[in-house]
């Protein structure tokens, strides 16, 4: 069967849990062909931890996955670009700005996964989602461009993007929040429909996800 290696992210920003992780670890225990691996939430040792579970598990698709607070859907995200800017300190408390991802490396990379092609079989399955075009300028944008460009120089052949999740009930109600949220469960349900659909899908829908602004 083909190996699907899918990354979360630690907490960060003090939440107590990350839904990235919750719910890519919920799926990799479900999931044989699932290899499920927790990233550090720090600028130093993201791309490390995403290299070394690359080589680790040799896989055929690589999805990484984060938490974008505020959001009410999944949102795979079709643009990572060579920028960090950070809003607030990393968990090792690092706040880079204006540095790019990768040194001389090109201004940015599309993803690999067929993003309009999985938001319709997300949004089949009963979970809302739509496509994004920012990943921010935090880790998990750094984590996508570092991907793309770890598989674009390094592993040819290997597909991977990078997938946005709301936060959790857990979170929402531990904190306050007014903000919208997805159940843990829903959102691996999301990502094992995005895995499936990517594995079989290589040519995306020709169907209109533009953004206004």
């Amino acid at each position: 069967m083909a190996k699907v290696l899918m990354t979360g992210f630690a907490p960060f920003g003090g939440e107590p849990v990350n839904p990235s992780w919750q719910a890519v670890s919920r799926l990799g225990a479900r999931r044989d062909d699932v290899a499920a691996v927790e990233l550090p939430c720090e600028f130093g040792a993201s791309l490390p931890a995403l290299r070394a579970a690359v080589e680790e598990h040799r896989p055929s698709l690589v999805v990484c996955v984060g938490q974008a607070g505020g959001r009410s859907d999944v949102t795979p995200e079709r643009v990572a670009i060579n920028l960090v800017d950070a809003r607030i300190a990393d968990n090792a408390g690092a706040r880079p700005i204006d540095v790019p991802v990768v040194p001389d490396g090109p201004a940015a990379y599309f993803s690999t996964l067929p993003v309009k092609a999985c938001v319709a079989a997300i949004r089949a399955a009963g979970v809302p989602a739509s496509v994004s075009h920012t990943a921010g300028t935090y880790v998990c944008n750094q984590v996508f461009y570092g991907l793309m460009h770890l598989l674009a120089t390094e592993f040819p052949g290997v597909r991977g993007g990078f997938v946005h999740v709301p936060f959790s009930p857990e979170q929402v109600a531990a904190s306050g929040k007014q903000a919208p949220s997805l159940g843990v469960d829903r959102i691996a349900d999301a990502l094992e429909v995005l895995a499936d659909t990517a594995l079989k899908t290589t040519d995306d829908l020709v169907i209109s996800a533009g953004a206004e602004h």
